[in-house]
């Protein structure tokens, strides 16, 4: 199978490099008000912990774009500003130390505006997000191609790349969502095979924390595994923090990036005699402490076929009636009381890490 994602553009991203085969970055956006530079570097710092690569705020308003300099000076990783209409507000952005710009060029005004907030970008050699959404296609490709479809995004897309092209610039990443899954599939596999830019991918707008994450996982793994993709962010209604972390495991399970504990758990059956699901909720929590952990860790209901059946896990629990089982790698370490088996997982846990 062919990974376009090794043979895109290297672009920079306030030292976080993509594309070309660097590994895919973590991208999550704040809901706070950019601003209130205090709330939205306390929800950065967050995301930072929680695994985030690249942030964007939204430059909505001019305190809004020169508060991205104050919060740069106090997190880790790189800021994008968020635009939408206003060019002056990207260039008021990209003045104030923005790492990248997102905006669509087609809603930025005059070709004379864009060409401003272009000259601003290559003069601190910002690089440019052009994004495009299913819901800001133009009348021009929903006219000609019969409504939102998969071609009329991409060519949308391309009609903007060439813009920023014809004033002599390609420091650019590619943005191309929908919130349709299928179509999102489909208009990624069409621009992968007719350009060499990095391309950001996400399900936009997919919903709640419990049905954007399955759209999201659906579609981002589809997309990922064919090789394409060079920047990720699972869009949810909910904290910016779930987001990162169904982003590390879609990334993981797809084996494109190391780091995390995987955990697997039986789904208990008439054989359970302990209270398995909230024993998996309080081990998820647990494994959540150890970020630099590549290990698989198994939570099972049966001490009898427990450890046989998740032998290939590196740790794990078994529960039984008042009492469970601690093994590693199918073989059985010690019995212990049920109330204790979080605290002797974690002893496990902490001697692995050691």
């Amino acid at each position: 199978m062919k990974n376009f994602r090794d043979n895109t553009r290297v672009i920079d991203i306030g030292g976080v490099k993509i594309g070309g085969g660097n590994p895919i970055a973590i991208q999550s956006m704040t809901n706070t008000p950019t601003a209130d530079v205090d709330a939205t570097v306390e929800q950065i710092l967050r995301l930072e912990e929680a695994g985030c690569d690249i942030v964007r705020c939204t430059a909505n308003t001019e305190e809004a774009a020169s508060a991205i300099g104050a919060i740069k000076n106090r997190v880790h990783i790189p800021v994008v500003a968020d635009i939408h209409f206003q060019y002056k507000l990207a260039i008021k952005a990209i003045e104030s130390g923005a790492d990248k710009i997102r905006i669509n060029p087609g809603n930025i005004g005059t070709p004379e505006n864009l060409a401003e907030v272009v000259r601003a970008a290559k003069l601190r050699n910002v690089p440019i997000r052009v994004g495009v959404n299913s819901g800001s296609l133009e009348r021009e490709f929903l006219q000609k191609y019969g409504g939102v479809t998969a071609e009329g995004i991409v060519e949308s897309a391309i009609d903007k790349v060439r813009m920023i092209e014809a004033l002599d610039y390609e420091n650019i990443v590619i943005s191309i969502k929908s919130s349709n899954v299928l179509m999102s599939v489909k208009t990624h596999e069409m621009i992968s095979e007719i350009t060499d830019y990095p391309l950001h991918v996400g399900i936009t707008e997919s919903g709640t924390v419990w049905s954007g994450n399955i759209k999201s996982s659906v579609g981002l793994g589809i997309i990922l595994n064919e090789g394409i993709g060079d920047t990720i962010r699972v869009s949810l209604t909910g904290d910016p923090v779930e987001e990162i972390k169904t982003a590390k495991l879609i990334l993981k399970t797809l084996k494109l990036r190391d780091g995390g504990i995987e955990l697997v758990s039986c789904p208990t059956c008439g054989r359970t005699k302990i209270n398995l699901i909230e024993l998996a909720g309080r081990v998820e929590k647990l494994i959540a402490e150890y970020p630099k952990l590549s290990i698989k860790v198994a939570v099972m209901g049966c001490a009898v076929n427990g450890p046989g059946e998740a032998r290939e896990a590196d740790l794990g629990v078994a529960g039984g009636e008042g009492e469970g089982l601690i093994f590693r790698k199918g073989e059985i370490l010690r019995k212990v009381p049920q109330e204790n088996l979080l605290d002797e997982l974690k002893k496990e846990l902490d001697a692995w890490e050691d």
